[in-house]
């Protein structure tokens, strides 16, 4: 079975999860720093796309002490898995989240990845080959499934969410929307590429929960109509 997809963001007033340059901007305080860490603390695996890699180096690791105790006492290792799709195997070895912190980590690449960058990927990750030309969601969600992934958190980016959102396999979105306006016609979102055409193809999302913290906002939704096989 693949696993639950549970997509975090965090956004400006006008929708932005970053500048037109691709720059990080810090849009939450601490409060809601520490809920994402226990979302993440409660999660089997994390998963980024490469343009955030590239971007930000994020290590994806559990910061809490005591979120990682809590991991240790459930039998599990301190940090979920690290999952990274990246169709070109452009990841450097040197990533963070390839050599920050203890436990598993997937590069999901597809068929046109360097057959020499994957082996050298092998010897600290373990590789997804599927799709042709760019990483194929479904097959990648299958064979986390397979590994005993049952909880997948998503923290970006945009690029990413939108193709999962495309393929119907985002189940829950928290968008925490900060008190800050970034602006720019390039800028990222929360769901970017082609977006949907006919009204009737837009996904449709259920509120299920509006909370306020410290300057913004935390909305949490259920996406309607994913399925799982």
């Amino acid at each position: 079975m693949r696993p639950h997809i549970v997509v975090n963001v965090a956004m400006s007033a006008d929708g932005k999860i970053s500048t037109r340059e691709r720059r990080q901007v810090r849009i939450s305080g601490t409060r809601d720093f520490t809920r994402v860490d226990r979302l993440k603390a409660g999660s089997d695996a994390v998963m980024v796309g490469i343009g955030t890699v590239l971007a930000d180096d994020p290590s994806l690791t559990v910061k809490d002490e005591i979120c990682r105790e809590h991991r240790r006492k459930r039998g599990l290792e301190e940090h979920p898995v690290r999952v990274v799709i990246d169709s070109s195997a452009r990841i450097p070895l040197t990533a963070s989240i390839l050599t920050k912190g203890d436990g598993k980590r997937v590069v999901a690449v597809s068929k046109r990845a360097d057959p020499d960058k994957i082996a050298q990927l092998k010897k600290i990750a373990t590789v997804i080959v599927a799709g042709a030309d760019e990483v194929d969601l479904c097959t990648v969600m299958d064979e986390l499934g397979t590994m005993g992934i049952k909880r997948l958190m998503v923290e970006g980016g945009g690029t990413l969410i939108a193709a999962l959102v495309l393929a119907g396999l985002v189940d829950e979105i928290y968008s925490f929307i900060g008190n800050i306006i970034i602006g720019g016609k390039d800028a990222p979102t929360l769901a970017d590429g082609n977006g949907f055409v006919k009204e009737s193809e837009f996904t449709q999302l259920t509120l299920v929960e509006a909370r306020k913290i410290e300057d913004g906002i935390l909305l949490h939704w259920n996406v309607t109509h994913a399925t799982k096989p």
